[in-house]
């Protein structure tokens, strides 16, 4: 495995999300401050969004189908942009940037309550949707494709957003389509189901999974503490949680079983599933955790330790391979191979800890990103 330096960039303040579009082309990073830098692949920096004025929160790149579907709106972006990338003038665009960059739609979210709709080709905001009062929107995520939504809204243009108590379903066009009722507590959490037609949301004391179509309730679970994070296996079987509490939860809904993993030094904000679904990576602890998943369950099982000198601050895995990077606040960057036993193939030392970390979705390039506000991409070869 050959893992050397791509570029690196610095932005104004802390690294609170990073995101690569589904084409791989743009990444896009947005500091704790607000702003929004959107760089290519290169590291040329395209364009810089003002974000959100009290601070960014959260930000995701609409699915690759999304200006298709969205028909007369992508035309009329394309129209203002040219169709093409702003490309800086030093770097020489590919022969199939104009036609490979078709993932231009960008959401945000922050605490100033909006969720805003950026258009990354012009570098334009597209719309803006107020949440409700006082509420930061936290989480922004949008819906997988359902081959089987029995939905009358097009799947694959839906925005799911938490703020404050409320999650909202919003148009790609920016108008809301469905609000749903509020929680009981603020909602910490939002996922998707790999499938797409369930959203899954957590607040203190519970976890709901709401069906996206018909917009009924399909499980509760209660859960005595916070839950800061959760993560669906890719193929569905499994909802993980990360809790105040020193824990970690599982659980497996259509086979009405659950697990729980005490025991960590601290709260758990990291998850990673494998792209098998076999491997759950976690922080909350010195060293990083890896339950194995499959067949029965982890409870009762031994995790492998991933070894760190300090508190992991993130973990990853590639979308498609079994490599996991792990992230410590000492600054220490560790890549793993997952095959049953632990094995460090890299260890790459950041001026300051992590604060993300984000494969590009080929899995060739790891966006780390800092909690002083450097953005440090690695290429990593076989």
């Amino acid at each position: 495995m050959n893992v050397t330096k791509a570029w690196a960039a610095q932005l104004d303040d802390y690294v609170i999300d990073l995101a690569w579009s589904p084409d791989e082309r743009l990444l896009a990073s947005a500091s704790a401050a607000g702003p929004i830098t959107l760089f290519d692949a290169r590291g040329a920096r395209l364009h810089e969004l003002p974000g959100h004025a009290d601070g960014t929160n959260s930000v995701a790149w609409a699915p690759m189908r999304q200006e298709a579907e969205v028909g007369s709106q992508a035309s009329e972006v394309g129209s203002q942009s040219s169709g093409a990338p702003a490309l800086s003038p030093d770097v020489r665009p590919l022969a199939s940037d104009v036609c490979a960059l078709t993932s231009s739609l960008l959401a945000t979210g922050g605490q100033d309550g909006k969720i805003r709709l950026w258009d990354a080709l012009g570098g334009s905001e597209r719309s803006e949707t107020q949440s409700g009062p006082g509420a930061w929107v936290e989480r922004v995520q949008w819906r997988p494709a359902d081959t089987n939504s029995k939905s009358q809204i097009p799947n694959s243009n839906i925005l799911a957003a938490a703020a404050g108590r409320k999650l909202l379903l919003v148009n790609a066009d920016g108008t809301v389509a469905h609000v749903y009722p509020d929680a009981p507590k603020t909602l910490s959490a939002l996922a998707w189901h790999p499938l797409g037609g369930t959203i899954a949301v957590a607040c203190f004391g519970c976890v709901v999974l709401w069906d996206a179509d018909d917009f009924r309730v399909r499980r509760q679970y209660a859960y005595g503490s916070a839950i800061p994070t959760l993560v669906w296996s890719p193929d569905g079987r499994c909802l993980a949680a990360g809790a105040q509490d020193n824990a970690v939860h599982l659980w497996i809904p259509d086979e009405g079983q659950e697990f729980h993993m005490s025991g960590y030094e601290t709260k758990v904000r990291e998850l990673s599933f494998s792209a098998n679904s076999r491997w759950l990576a976690t922080g909350g602890a010195r060293d990083a955790c890896v339950w194995d998943c499959s067949g029965a369950g982890p409870e009762g099982r031994e995790p492998m330790a991933l070894p760190h000198s300090d508190r992991i601050c993130a973990v990853a895995f590639q979308h498609a391979r079994e490599l996991l990077a792990t992230a410590a606040n000492d600054g220490e960057v560790g890549l793993w191979t997952i095959t049953g036993h632990e094995s460090r193939i890299a260890t790459v030392r950041l001026s300051a800890p992590a604060s993300i970390l984000a494969w590009s979705p080929d899995d060739t390039l790891l966006a780390i990103g800092s909690q002083r506000g450097g953005v440090l991409v690695l290429r990593v070869a076989e």
